[in-house]
């Protein structure tokens, strides 16, 4: 009896052992996580964004959606472009800025250090044109046909807070119309120069870029795309092309969820020295086209393309010779993950007139000054129901919806040609063509529900000439 008692103090010591170093290691990998996730976000907007690190502390990483962060410490050097993030001394994560890419984790390497060749910022609009082509503000006097009290009553509420417990917290709001600038109104500490993260916005950002390449014959939408995960002649995955992968039909295993920070989505982003690899890594859990599956990793996956087909030399230069120098967009900035691929999922700032000039390239079909930038048909493939999207909620790299950002049974009716890109915590670009309508709105909204885009759209629409 005391040999069998002794063996199983043994045995049940040896088991309380191991459960204690698997959760010791469990919670050092979301240490990692945590800190990744501070220093990041802490170093583009400080950097990039131009805030105060105790704005960004207190507003961005300190609501209670992700109040664990209190144990972290977080350290700026301003000189040096560097943000830190520490665990309880533990567990250290730094994000690096470089001029021209933004900011970028350091995980087990470090990122691109520079611009290729000389940084020289790009200029910015004229502000003595108007929008889009100079940056001049919003005209003081009302356009013609516009109720102009209704309107600014729409951007009001739109920055108003009637629920404490779900905040909106509203940041930019930029209506253009028929190619002007009609309205726009921020929210303190925010202003026109701000340039602010578009999150998964980015990922229509960069189905623009591959359509840039589209045209340009370096890409096709029903051929094969440069994976080198994929490339033994007996990987199914080789047979998945351009067209299912901008429609996430791709078939590809991949977690799209936010609330496990070991998740794919999370990890792939503050864990992942190279998202694209991360993402093309991942088995088939579908055959090509016959599943649709929003996710995260498919446009790094396109990123990674894009990578390989401009070329290590030319590729960080990219968004800015195909895109943002032709449309003005001089605050954009598109960062990248340490390995030097776009994040093209995620990590995208801009101000919020420079979104709505996209938003007005999407609405003119691709056509900027009489210059066609995107392929003809491009924006009408993008914004065209994707086979398995269910309810054809979603196109390619674009949604035909607004998924969870509208309250009540009673939805609006907007206009059938509406279309969104859309990014996490309620960012967006609404462009609806046939009322030659480009809407923005940016903000920090953290409970599903709070903010109400369809309502909003609704109130402008309802200010404008039909």
């Amino acid at each position: 009896m005391r040999m069998s008692w002794r063996r199983g103090l043994c045995v049940g010591g040896g088991l309380l052992l191991v459960l204690l170093l698997l959760a010791a290691w469990y919670l050092l990998r979301l240490a990692g996580i945590g800190a990744a996730y501070q220093a990041k976000v802490l170093c583009s907007a400080v950097f990039v964004a131009g805030r105060e690190p105790a704005g960004v502390l207190s507003d961005d990483l300190g609501y209670p959606d992700i109040d664990f962060l209190r144990w972290f410490d977080a350290s700026v050097d301003r000189d040096g472009g560097q943000v830190r993030s520490s665990f309880l001394g533990l567990v250290e994560r730094e994000a690096v800025h470089r001029p021209g890419l933004g900011c970028a984790l350091a995980l087990g390497q470090r990122p691109p250090p520079a611009w290729p060749g000389a940084w020289t910022p790009p200029a910015r609009p004229d502000p003595a044109f108007p929008w889009p082509e100079g940056d001049g503000p919003a005209p003081e006097a009302p356009t013609d046909g516009v109720d102009d009290p209704r309107l600014q009553a729409a951007l009001a509420a739109a920055f108003a807070e009637p629920d404490p417990a779900r905040p909106r917290r509203t940041r930019a709001v930029v209506v253009a119309h028929r190619g002007r600038l009609l309205a726009e109104r921020y929210a303190p500490g925010f202003g026109a120069d701000t340039p602010l993260l578009g999150w998964s916005m980015t990922k229509s950002v960069l189905a623009a870029l591959v359509g840039v390449l589209v045209g340009e014959g370096r890409l096709s939408l029903d051929g094969p795309v440069p994976v080198p995960a994929w490339g033994a002649a007996d990987d199914p995955r080789g047979r998945i092309h351009l067209r299912e992968l901008l429609r996430m039909s791709s078939g590809l295993e991949f977690e799209e969820v936010y609330d496990d920070p070991l998740a794919d989505a999370t990890f792939m982003l503050f864990g992942a020295p190279d998202v694209a690899g991360y993402a093309a890594g991942k088995p088939l859990a579908a055959p090509p086209g016959k599943r649709w599956s929003y996710s995260s990793g498919t446009t790094n996956i396109l990123a990674g393309v894009l990578r390989a087909v401009v070329g290590e030399g030319a590729q960080l230069a990219f968004p800015r010779r195909a895109l943002f120098d032709r449309l003005g967009m001089a605050s954009a900035v598109l960062e990248t993950d340490p390995s030097g691929t776009f994040v093209g999922s995620s990590f995208m700032y801009a101000t919020a007139r420079d979104w709505a000039r996209f938003g007005e390239l999407l609405r003119l079909d691709g056509v900027w000054r009489g210059e066609r930038l995107l392929p003809a048909g491009w924006v009408e493939f993008l914004r065209t129901p994707a086979p398995a999207a269910p309810g054809g909620k979603y196109g390619a790299h674009l949604w035909l919806e607004v998924g969870e950002f509208f309250r009540g049974a009673d939805r609006p009716a907007l206009p059938r040609d509406a279309f969104h890109a859309i990014g996490h915590e309620g960012q967006f670009v609404s462009v609806i063509p046939s009322r030659e309508l480009v809407v923005v709105r940016l903000g920090l909204t953290s409970v599903a529900g709070a903010w109400d885009h369809e309502g909003f759209l609704a109130a402008v629409l309802s200010a404008l000439p039909p």
